[in-house]
C-alpha cells in the first residue's frame, strides 16, 4: 500500500480520541496518518478528498464476523474483520489461519480468531501458540460454550501464558440443547423449543471465575441478559480483565420480533425480554459493555426459508451495524465518541491492532460518514451474499460516503489529485 499517493482528506469535521470532534483535514502517506488537524493541508501529488463538513471517522473493526464478504462490510465502512473459527473447516490449524489472515487483502484485513479447541468440539485444545504464530490475535470458542470447566479452566491458563483473549460463547450448553427461542410467552406461544435466559449468566458466572483463577483476559462476544451483565459489571469492579460485546438486534428487537416465526429474527443467542433489551441499552450507557459487532452471518433462503426450529441462526449484520449503533446516539444514550469506541477502538484494541482511531502514527483505515443521512434496509438489495436480516425495509440513518483502507480508496469516486 505504501506505493500509492499519499491521500488528504479536507474540510471534516475530525472524530478524535477521546471523542472530541474538530474541524480540518488529514493526511496519510505510506499507509499511516502522518497528520491531522485544522492547519493541514494537501501536498503536491496528494490524492485529495473532498469532505464538505461530513464527519471523518476511523475504519470500523468488526469483532466476531461468521463470513468475510468484503463488498457488505465496505458498504458498512467496516475495513477490518475478525473471523471466527466456525468455518467449513475450522480454524483450528496454523495453516488455515495463515490463510484467512492473508485473505482479505489489499483492501480488508482480516484478523482470524483460532479456535480454542480441536474442530471447536469443546475437548482437546488446539495449537493455540502456533495459530498466534501464523495470525491469529485471539481465541474463540466458537459458536458453542466449552462444558467442560477441566478443559476451559487448561484454555484460560494457556491464553494467559501466550497473552490472548478468549472470545467466549456465553450460553450454558446443557441447558440451551436444541432450544431456538428463550423461554416466556412468545416462546410458548409459537411452540418453540426454549431455555430459561438463565443459562447465559450461568456459563458468564463460571467463566469468570476460571478466568479470575487463571488470571487470564476473557471477552464474553454477545452478553444479553439482565442477570449476565451484572455479572460482568460486579468482575469489572473487582479489576478482573473481563470485557463484553453485544450486537444490535440485542438493543433493538426483543423476542417480539419472531412472532410469524420470522427466520430473520433467528439468532445465536436468541432474542430476550423487553427488560433485557433495556438491560443491554443501560450497559451500553455505563461503560459494561466494551464493544459492538455485526455477528455478521449471512444466510441463504436454504438456511432461512425453513420452519424455525430447522432454520439456522444468524443475520447479515454488516451494513446495518453502523447505522443501528448510531440510533444510540440520536436517543442520547451515548455520544458519538463513545459509538466510534463501541465500533473501532475498543475491538482493534482487544486484537491488538493499531487502528480504531485517527492519530498520528496510526493506521490510515478512514471513512467520512454522513450520520444523519437516512436509507431503507432492503434485503432484496444488500451488498452481502444473502439479505438475512431483521431490520428488513426499515427506515435508519447513518452512511459512509467514502472509505479508505491504509489511504488508499475503497469506496468513493471523489478523489482528485492535488
Amino acid at each position: 500500500m505504501s506505493a500509492h499517493a499519499p491521500l488528504t482528506v479536507t474540510n471534516g469535521r475530525l472524530l478524535l480520541p477521546g471523542g472530541e470532534i474538530v474541524p480540518g483535514a488529514i493526511r496519510s502517506e505510506g499507509g499511516f496518518i502522518t497528520a491531522i488537524g485544522p492547519d493541514v493541508t494537501p501536498q503536491p501529488g496528494d490524492l485529495v478528498f473532498e469532505a464538505a463538513g461530513k464527519l471523518v471517522t476511523p475504519g470500523l473493526v468488526d469483532l466476531g464476523v461468521f463470513e468475510i464478504d468484503k463488498p457488505a462490510f465496505h458498504f458498512g465502512g467496516i475495513t477490518r474483520a475478525a473471523l471466527m473459527p466456525d468455518q467449513n473447516t475450522p480454524l483450528d490449524i496454523p495453516s488455515r489461519v495463515r490463510f484467512a489472515a492473508q485473505s482479505g487483502k489489499p483492501d480488508f484485513w482480516v484478523h482470524p480468531l483460532a479456535g480454542a479447541t480441536r474442530e471447536l468440539k469443546g475437548e482437546a485444545l488446539a495449537e493455540i501458540a502456533l495459530m498466534r504464530e501464523a495470525g491469529a490475535r485471539a481465541v474463540a470458542t466458537g459458536r458453542r460454550w466449552i462444558g467442560d470447566s477441566g478443559t476451559m479452566l487448561r484454555l484460560l491458563h494457556y491464553t494467559a501464558m501466550l497473552g490472548l483473549t478468549v472470545i467466549a460463547h456465553a450460553e450454558d450448553g446443557g441447558i440451551v440443547g436444541k432450544a431456538v427461542a428463550t423461554s416466556g410467552e412468545m416462546a410458548t406461544r409459537l411452540g418453540l423449543p426454549s431455555a430459561p435466559a438463565q443459562a447465559e449468566a450461568l456459563a458468564i458466572a463460571r467463566d469468570i471465575a476460571l478466568a479470575e483463577l487463571a488470571g487470564a483476559a476473557i471477552h464474553f462476544r454477545n452478553v444479553t441478559t439482565a442477570a449476565g451483565l451484572d455479572l460482568v459489571r460486579a468482575a469489572k469492579a473487582r479489576g478482573l480483565k473481563v470485557t463484553a460485546g453485544v450486537s444490535p438486534a440485542y438493543f433493538m428487537l426483543s423476542d417480539l420480533a419472531v412472532a410469524q416465526f420470522r427466520t430473520f429474527a433467528h439468532l445465536s443467542p436468541p432474542l430476550r425480554s423487553e427488560d433485557d433489551r433495556k438491560a443491554v441499552i443501560a450497559a451500553v450507557a455505563d461503560g459494561t459493555i466494551d464493544v459492538i459487532g455485526s455477528g455478521h452471518d449471512p444466510r441463504g433462503p436454504e438456511d432461512k426459508r425453513l420452519p424455525f426450529a430447522d432454520s439456522a441462526p444468524g443475520m447479515a449484520g454488516a451494513e446495518t451495524l453502523l447505522p443501528l449503533t448510531l440510533n444510540l446516539v440520536r436517543d442520547g444514550v451515548i455520544s458519538m465518541g463513545r459509538a466510534f469506541d463501541l465500533l473501532a477502538a475498543n475491538p482493534a484494541r482487544l486484537l491488538g491492532a493499531d487502528a480504531g482511531r485517527l492519530a498520528v502514527g496510526a493506521e490510515a483505515d478512514i471513512a467520512v460518514v454522513d450520520p444523519d443521512r437516512p436509507w431503507i434496509v432492503n434485503s432484496d438489495k444488500m451488498a452481502a451474499s444473502a439479505g438475512n436480516t431483521p431490520f428488513d425495509k426499515q427506515p435508519v440513518q447513518g452512511r459512509v460516503l467514502a472509505l479508505f483502507k491504509g489511504g488508499v480508496t475503497v469506496r468513493t469516486k471523489k478523489v482528485r489529485p492535488a
